[in-house]
This record gives C-alpha cells, sequence and structure tokens, in this order.
C-alpha cells in the first residue's frame, strides 16, 4: 500500500489526503519511505536466493534437502519450516512421481534366518548391508539393478546393473562392495548381508559368493517389506529422482542416469539427518579416519 502511496504523492496528489482516503497513518508511511526494505524482508529475500538456486540445480530436491543446500553451500541457515514456507509461497515443488508398485514373483524358501530383525543400526562399517532389485522399463526393455548398502554411513557400496534380473546380478552387486571395500583397506568378514526371499538371493551362486567372503547372510520374512524398510527406502528414492523423471528410450540411458544419481547426488550432494546432516561420503570420512588413526 505504501507504494501507491508514493506513486501518487509523485504525481502531486498530497500524501495527507492519500492517507486519509486508504484510512491508513502518515507516520509509519514516513518510517517506510526512509528504510523501504526491513531487514527481516533482506533476509527472506537471501534466503529465497539460496533456496531458488539450490532448486534450480537439484529440482529433485525437497524443502529440507534444499535447506541443507542453502546452509552449506550459500551461508543461508534456516529452520526446515522457514524453507518449507519460502518454498510454498514460491511454488518450488520437487518434480517427484509417486513410485510404481508391480507384481513380484513368489518368494523363495528363507536359506538364512533372519539376523536384522528391522534393526537397521551399525556402530561401525562393514557390520551390515543391505541389499534388494528394482527394476524399470525403457524403450528396449526392463533394466534392473541390484545395490547393496552399508547401513552404518547409507552408502551403496556395490551395484550391479543388467538386462536380465538372474542370480549373477545380485552376485556382482556383492562382489563389487566386497572389491570396493577391500580395496579402501576395509575387512568385511563377519559382515552381515540382509535381503528379501527373492530367488536371486537364495539362488546357490549367492550363497557360494557370500560363503567365499566370508560374509553372513540375512533373510527377511514373507510378504514384509518392512523386513528390508531401509533398502526399500533407498530405491524409493532412486525411483523418484530418476527412473520416473522421464520415458528412457535405452538401457543405456538409464544406467548413465542412475550411476550418476548414485555417485553425484546421493553419495556426496544429498544430507542426511541420521548422520549429522552429513552426506554418505562425507559421514564415513569423518568418523572412520579417527578409528583408523587410533588403530
Amino acid at each position: 500500500m505504501y507504494p501507491l502511496v508514493r506513486e501518487l504523492a509523485d504525481d502531486g496528489i498530497p500524501v495527507a489526503v492519500t492517507c486519509r482516503v486508504l484510512k491508513i497513518a502518515r507516520q509509519p508511511y514516513y518510517r517506510w519511505l526512509e528504510c523501504p526494505v526491513t531487514e527481516s524482508e533482506l533476509v527472506e529475500a537471501y534466503r529465497a536466493n539460496a533456496l531458488f538456486d539450490a532448486h534450480r540445480e537439484d529440482p529433485e530436491f525437497g524443502y529440507r534437502l534444499l535447506a541443507d543446500e542453502a546452509a552449506f553451500e550459500h551461508g543461508q541457515q534456516m529452520a526446515d519450516r522457514t524453507a518449507w514456507r519460502i518454498c510454498r509461497d514460491n511454488e518450488w515443488w520437487c518434480v517427484f512421481g509417486k513410485p510404481r508398485r508391480g507384481a513380484g514373483k513368489r518368494p523363495g524358501p528363507a536359506v538364512h534366518d533372519d539376523l536384522v530383525e528391522r534393526v537397521f543400526r551399525a556402530d561401525r562399517p562393514n557390520r551390515l548391508w543391505l541389499t534388494d532389485i528394482s527394476e524399470h522399463w525403457t524403450r528396449e526393455g526392463k533394466l534392473y539393478i541390484c545395490a547393496v548398502k552399508d547401513v552404518y554411513s547409507n552408502r551403496i557400496v556395490g551395484y550391479s546393473i543388467d538386462s536380465r534380473m538372474k542370480s549373477r546380478l545380485a552376485v556382482a552387486a556383492v562382489n563389487n562392495a566386497v572389491a570396493m571395500r577391500r580395496a579402501a583397506g576395509d575387512d568385511v568378514a563377519g559382515c552381515v548381508v540382509h535381503s528379501d526371499r527373492g530367488s536371486q538371493f537364495v539362488s546357490r551362486k549367492l550363497r557360494r559368493a557370500l560363503a567365499a567372503h566370508d560374509l553372513v547372510g540375512s533373510m527377511g520374512r514373507v510378504a514384509s517389506a518392512g523386513d528390508n524398510a531401509a533398502m526399500e527406502s533407498f530405491f524409493s528414492l532412486l525411483q523418484r529422482n530418476v527412473l520416473d523423471r522421464q520415458p528412457w528410450a535405452t538401457r543405456e540411458d538409464l544406467r548413465i542416469a542412475m550411476v550418476t544419481w548414485i555417485e553425484r547426488t546421493y553419495h556426496r550432494r544429498r544430507r542426511q539427518a541420521r548422520l549429522g546432516r552429513l552426506t554418505p561420503v562425507e559421514f564415513e570420512t569423518i568418523m572412520t579416519t579417527p578409528a583408523t588413526q587410533a588403530a
């Protein structure tokens, strides 16, 4: 309203007349004239600018992750609720679609006991790994990914992508996880590898691979997704952030998109509340270095 008073004053209409007609006091108008932008409005503008920059760079981020990016990349600290309000007012929505649920195959018989029992916690790396398989259509046909996640840091320590969902898909993912951890000098012996009862995870090939690496198998119950919920949450993110973002022409296009998102965004940019607002790579670097030096 005050800008209107100023515009009318520039046109020659006295401020007193305008304020009387609009039923507002003159003193607040003169205070506003001396300082049109308040300190709180300036802070709000800086915060909005930081959130917009983060949203433009990663439109799949929700308001909590945008708040993290604004704080760590632009120095604009704010509460999650403040970030939500600014994003709501400016209609900066994350480009998510609902995850698609397809009918799965009948689960196979359990070959391992459930050693996790929905307690998805670990006090150090390579104590508990979770694994599962996801799929998505391209115009060339389906593409499958099997990933292995370390519960300690939520890092994807190994994954395998193939056009067929055979036991070798799970075996390759576990082998890649072991190779990556051993290349970093880690001992994986005794690590529990938890999965559902999919046919790939009850196969003899995977059991031999677990035994060869001195890993311990664990399996959830039949028709109980909660028994591997921590792994399902990762695939839900992958579904919304990559798989459902667009139609995929080729398997290679989708493969590159998945690898890029895992290595660039999930590992190095997506800060997680459980990790103290650190990314999985940052968390492992900070938390494991003191232990290594002590050893």
